[in-house]
């Protein structure tokens, strides 16, 4: 299950730095003592665990050295005091604790929790224990670790994954990068994470969009300490239901000159599908008109396809200008290969000055020349184009997709869309957005294309690249959740999310039509 993008989480999403700067400024600068805050965090997170598996039998907890295990250790003693059965493992040897986090275990004791240390525990033993766990909680690395999660916490880690019950994650599924949402070695897949006072922006891009499930955000009365603090988020959570008011009105008398001409430039031979499937998602997108340029030979079955765009067969990239011209935004790239026809195609896009969006082959061909600043375009690169893009390894950028987004966006200008789970858009004047949610069904060739069109039909009723970006991913994960509601993940083709462009528009519509004007 995706991150939630439910209504009740907030929009910031901040660095682990940040929140640590957060809870640290309310406990020195408010007055709040650090153990009352972790007995809440404890508390709430027991809520969750109560709310969702009462009955779902014996409770393992799991425990490291820091205020992530201390969360852990009093999570125990409520699931204690409340007549479950519950069995705590100190993954950190429990003469180690300090602080808070010895506190609570000590109450865990007093409360008569059995603590059962891992290093006295047989092999025999921690696999019974797993075995008979009707719900597993998660507490053992926090947002101050960092890399690839060392023995015994690897073992344990990998444990987690192989056992039938479900993982309740304490502020964030051990293994993950609380910032950037990368994972260096082992990492938890939770059901839940039940993350406090400020939503961790890792929880939401890269790693973390597959490994936290379901997210549930506990402020724990903390929110006067995020204003007080100064702490900035690195970037803001986006879903349709958030973006879909940006779409503009459409009075009753609207006529098709009013929200735009899209042209899509796309398809090489081989790849006439690509072309066609950006050109249909842009009709769908409530573009007022759309062109495809494309090879000759794939005009035919465009016409047939989608009689509503106007097919142009182009063998030259000299025979575009007029169709440039006439275009309002410009869709470039789908299909159009490395050959010499595409080159003349993009080197006419960009000499054109128009507002564009550059996806799949019109990035790998910007990749090998001197990055030309814009502010009127949107690029869409997935990893691997932002890896030459950047000219960087695949990982480097999957390390930390923030801020790789922003740096192609430093180089290129405009608005760069870095796609995969948990997309960014960063549009450099402001912190970058991540659209928070994930469709496995979505992995399949194709879906580039569509989000190509979107994004163009978008745009021209838009007139901004940020928001533009923004909706059209929105949009895009929309359509393919609700594609995979009748049809699943498997077997989901770029098709079945076309079909349910318009169904996830009618969403939007009754407070975006208005009266003859």
């Amino acid at each position: 299950m995706p991150p939630s993008a439910a209504h009740s989480l907030p929009d910031a999403l901040f660095s682990a730095d940040a929140v640590r700067q957060i809870d640290r400024y309310v406990i020195d600068q408010q007055g709040v003592d650090g153990f009352e805050l972790m007995q809440s965090a404890a508390q709430a997170a027991f809520r969750c665990l109560v709310r969702h598996w009462r009955d779902g039998g014996p409770v393992l907890v799991l425990c490291g050295a820091g205020n992530n295990g201390g969360d852990g250790y009093l999570i125990a003693a409520n699931a204690q005091r409340h007549g479950m059965d519950v069995r705590c493992v100190a993954v950190a040897p429990t003469k180690k604790l300090t602080g808070d986090a010895r506190k609570a275990w000590q109450k865990a004791l007093a409360d008569g929790v059995d603590v059962d240390e891992l290093e006295g525990i047989p092999e025999s033993g921690l696999n019974g224990r797993f075995a008979s766990a009707g719900m597993i909680v998660d507490a053992m690395l926090g947002t101050g670790a960092s890399g690839a999660p060392r023995e015994p916490f690897a073992a344990l880690i990998r444990r987690c994954n192989q056992a039938s019950a479900p993982v309740l994650a304490v502020d964030l599924p051990s293994g993950l990068n609380a910032t950037t949402g990368a994972a260096g070695g082992d990492v938890v897949r939770a059901t839940m994470t039940v993350t406090f006072i400020g939503l961790k922006a890792g929880l939401f891009t890269g790693q973390g969009a597959a490994v936290s499930g379901e997210v549930v955000f506990e402020p724990l009365g903390t929110a006067e300490g995020v204003a007080g603090s100064g702490q900035q988020p690195v970037a803001h959570r986006r879903d349709w239901a958030s973006v879909m008011s940006w779409l503009p009105e459409r009075p009753a008398n609207a006529h098709k000159g009013r929200f735009g001409h899209v042209l899509v430039v796309a398809g090489d031979r081989g790849f006439g599908g690509a072309g066609l499937l950006a050109a249909e998602a842009a009709a769908r997108s409530g573009a007022g008109l759309v062109s495809l340029a494309t090879r000759p030979e794939h005009v035919s079955a465009a016409l047939a396809r989608c009689p509503s765009v106007m097919a142009h067969g182009l063998i030259h990239g000299s025979e575009l200008p007029p169709l440039l011209e006439a275009a309002s935004v410009i869709v470039c790239g789908p299909g159009i290969g490395r050959s010499a026809w595409g080159q003349q195609m993009l080197e006419q896009v960009i000499s054109s000055g128009k507002a564009r969006v550059l996806d799949a082959d019109a990035l790998n061909l910007l990749s090998g020349r001197v990055a030309i600043p814009a502010d009127n375009h949107i690029l869409t690169p997935h990893p691997g184009e932002a890896a030459r893009l950047l000219n960087c390894l695949v990982p480097e950028v999957e390390a930390d997709r923030v801020a790789a987004a922003n740096r192609l966006q430093a180089m290129y200008g405009g608005t760069v869309l870095l796609k995969g789970a948990g997309t960014v858009v960063a549009s450099g004047h402001a912190a970058a957005d991540i659209i928070s949610g994930s469709n496995p069904g979505m992995a399949t060739g194709g879906m580039g294309d569509v989000l190509s069109g979107i994004l163009g039909a978008v745009y021209a009723q838009l007139g901004e690249t940020d928001k533009a970006a923004v909706l059209g991913a929105s949009v895009h994960l929309a359509a393919a959740d609700k594609a995979s509601e009748t049809r699943g993940f498997m077997g989901l083709i770029p098709n079945d999310v076309i079909d349910a462009l318009p169904l996830v528009f009618r969403e939007s519509e009754p407070s975006r039509v208005l009266g003859d004007l």
